[in-house]
């Protein structure tokens, strides 16, 4: 069990789970919506489905690739602690888990659980062609808000849809970041990145530019919301400004000439932004 939970990095979930609230609650706020356990745990199964697809398949279909990486070496394939056959048993398992879930929750989440399974499972295959391989990262995941907003109405709505473009510029701006630690590693293999296409100083650029839409779609959210929901109040600008100054941060602790900190960009300085917007927006609407 460690091994799967590592094999998925299970504690990364932290990212897009509280977006995945988010939609949850504000489609529960809505007139006619309450709190119901059934569809709250449902929509929960799905997120951790889907999630261990995604990243259980990458590392599958990463397999030889990382074993060359040294940085990627120790993972769970390559090290020799997870075999490849039992690895994408569990890609299946999670994959049929997940629609299986989905029918449970309502006829459009059903219809539309195989085209947002293959989404994330695209990422995987994206970055031996493309260099917008983060985007692509960034489109999985940003359909947890939108997911989780239709599990409950059965319907879409601009405000999960801005939150969900939220993610994916947000979560693109941050992978480009990360990927930086490779370009050497890519290059020698041909693999695609941003940082391979536009160097390291081009990339950085690029994630600026991408953390900028990124909080002008949270402000833009953030209007929505208060316009559109009486209850909102103070919570959300709050936790909108915490969100887009720890954006801010992660930029100023990581250079082109210093990666050293990318680990406390990437996972601590997203992680807490995450869990602190999505904790006062849900406090902000329930209050």
């Amino acid at each position: 069990m460690k091994d799967y939970l590592s094999l998925v990095k299970f504690s990364h979930t932290i990212f897009a789970l509280p977006f995945a609230m988010v939609g949850y609650f504000l489609a529960i706020n809505l007139p006619g919506y309450d709190f119901q356990v059934k569809t709250f745990v449902l929509v929960l199964l799905c997120m951790v489905f889907a999630r261990n697809s995604a990243m259980a398949f990458n590392r599958y279909l990463d397999r030889d690739i990382d074993g060359k990486n040294p940085r990627t070496a120790v993972r769970e394939i390559p090290a020799g602690k997870l075999s490849a056959q039992n690895v994408l048993t569990f890609v299946i398992v999670n994959v049929i888990a997940f629609i299986v879930t989905t029918y449970f929750i309502n006829s459009i989440c059903f219809y539309l659980s195989p085209i947002a399974i293959a989404v994330v499972l695209f990422y995987s295959y994206t970055k031996r062609f493309t260099f917008l391989c983060h985007m692509v990262l960034g489109l999985g995941l940003s359909l947890a808000p939108i997911g989780a907003y239709l599990a409950v109405t059965g319907e879409f709505d601009w405000i999960p849809i801005i939150y969900g473009m939220v993610v994916m510029f947000w979560v693109a701006g941050f992978d480009i970041i990360y990927a930086m630690q490779d370009v050497d590693f890519d290059l020698s293999l041909g693999l695609n990145s941003t940082p391979v296409k536009l160097g390291k100083k081009g990339a950085m650029i690029l994630s600026y530019i991408f953390h900028i839409i990124c909080s002008g779609l949270m402000l833009i959210a953030a209007f929505a919301v208060t316009l559109n929901y009486l209850d909102a109040g103070i919570l959300i600008w709050i936790g909108t400004g915490i969100f887009i100054a720890l954006l801010i941060y992660q930029h100023t602790i990581v250079s082109v000439d210093d990666l050293s900190r990318v680990n406390l960009a990437f996972f601590t300085t997203n992680g807490i932004a995450s869990v602190v917007f999505g904790s006062l927006l849900i406090l902000d609407l329930i209050w």
